[in-house]
């Protein structure tokens, strides 16, 4: 009995421990800006503001639709009306009156209220604009993190092979200053090259636990759940040289920013329009179905109700009102007040575009330059390794070696880091979601 509760035991554990390893969510970059745009409260947010102006247009096209109101009065009479004839004062009506029925109003001639519907399926464009420019934002800000998470692996890695690399040197020289092939000098600077790693090396860590939880956040994902992601700088390496070959106009025709500024031009024109109608006639029609009774007493069930019907048409010709002049004016002047935005808009943004062009050419001859250091730099750690080994170099060779493999691997990496953030920067200014994989 106790072998297999023991046996249970065991299972339970080995079943929570392959639990935990499933519950780790492997994500691409694909994945992680997927998983952002369906659970970021930020688009979330976004997408509502869409609804709410598609509720405010179909408010306003309600109002082309019919009114209908049902009305009830009721009145006493504490003074009756009185005339004089042939001397004599003779009092008419009853003391109480009461009336009920249906109120039907339809717009038959609103220009106003035209223009406001066209004002409101501008602000519903806008507000989808305004969306698309919350996902872009959201895309380049997961594409940065995701960047920023492999950037800190890799130079964690770097630092890690760097620090093993330490300790193998160390515990090769202090067995041969135990055997008193080397100098006790050889041993100090073996260990305290080794030494200076370990900071770095907990500082990388520090930073990549950091950039985890940024991405974490960025996908809407809580904090206790562990992702893991199987990425190098250098599978880009390659996307560096195929994207460079690419079109390198500047087309801001997608740009979020002017397509917004395009839609508050034709917002505020509309309103131009809208307040020119203001000067406008109106014409409404109405019918009113009544049921009335005037009495002696409150005995409402013994009334006798009568019914009446009217119908008619009301024109409302405006002569005068001096806001309807001032809110024209204010709107002219907003209109060229948007038409140089836009322009200073357009040139800030093709400023930007071509600085983002230029770091990545810059970060594209720098890769191609660090790829080569890297490689001179094993061959020199190769060298002095040997050099070492055979008592022709000495320990300082050995560690500026490797000190001087670890910083040319550490600027690879960056140099590739700063070319896919300036293209995501890119994208974003031109409007472009890109292909979630720039490999």
């Amino acid at each position: 009995m106790r072998m297999k509760c023991l046996n249970l035991l065991a299972l339970s554990l080995c079943l929570s421990v392959i639990a935990k390893a499933q519950d780790t969510l492997r994500i691409s970059l694909r994945d992680a800006i997927e998983i952002a745009l369906s659970e970021n409260p930020t688009i979330k947010i976004a997408g509502q503001e869409i609804e709410l102006k598609k509720t405010a247009n179909r408010e306003s096209q309600y109002g082309l639709l019919p009114e209908v109101s049902f009305a009830g009065t009721y009145s006493r009479v504490i003074e009756k009306q009185s005339f004089a004839i042939n001397g004599q004062v003779m009092r008419v009506g009853m003391p109480n009156s009461t009336s009920g029925g249906l109120n039907v109003s339809l717009p038959v001639f609103a220009p106003t209220l035209w223009r406001s519907i066209n004002l409101t399926k501008k602000d519903v464009e806008l507000a989808v604009e305004k969306s698309r420019e919350s996902r872009l934002d959201m895309i380049n800000q997961v594409t940065r993190a995701y960047y920023n998470l492999i950037l800190s692996q890799d130079s964690y890695d770097v630092l890690q092979r760097g620090y093993k690399q330490s300790i193998d040197n160390y515990n090769v020289i202090a067995a041969k200053f135990d055997q008193g092939s080397v100098s006790e000098y050889d041993k100090i600077s073996a260990e305290v090259q080794m030494r200076s790693y370990k900071p770095n090396v907990v500082a990388a860590e520090n930073a990549v636990s950091l950039a985890v939880l940024q991405l974490k956040v960025l996908m809407g994902m809580d904090g206790d759940t562990p992702i893991k992601i199987d990425d190098n700088l250098k599978n880009y390496e390659h996307a560096v040289f195929v994207n460079e070959a690419r079109d390198a106009s500047n087309d801001l025709s997608n740009s979020t920013s002017l397509r917004q500024l395009a839609l508050s031009h034709t917002m505020l024109e509309e309103t131009i329009k809208m307040k020119k109608s203001s000067f406008m006639p109106t014409l409404a029609a109405s019918f009113q179905y009544m049921y009335t009774n005037m009495s002696e007493d409150l005995r409402i069930f013994h009334y006798k109700w009568i019914p009446s019907s009217t119908a008619g048409l009301t024109l409302s010709i405006p002569l005068f009102k001096g806001s309807n002049f001032t809110q024209l004016k204010q709107a002219k002047i907003q209109l060229k007040e948007l038409e140089q935005t836009q322009l200073n808009t357009k040139r800030q943004l093709n400023m930007q575009a071509q600085s983002y062009r230029n770091n990545m050419q810059s970060s594209t001859e720098q890769v191609l330059s660090n790829k080569e250091n890297v490689n001179q730099a094993v061959k020199g750690r190769d060298i002095a390794s040997k050099r070492y080994e055979v008592g022709r170099g000495t320990i300082l060779e050995l560690n500026n070696s490797e000190v001087s493999l670890t910083q040319a691997e550490l600027t690879y990496v960056q140099s590739v880091y700063d070319y896919l953030v300036a293209k995501a920067d890119l994208d974003k200014v031109l409007g472009v979601e890109g292909d979630y994989l720039v490999k």
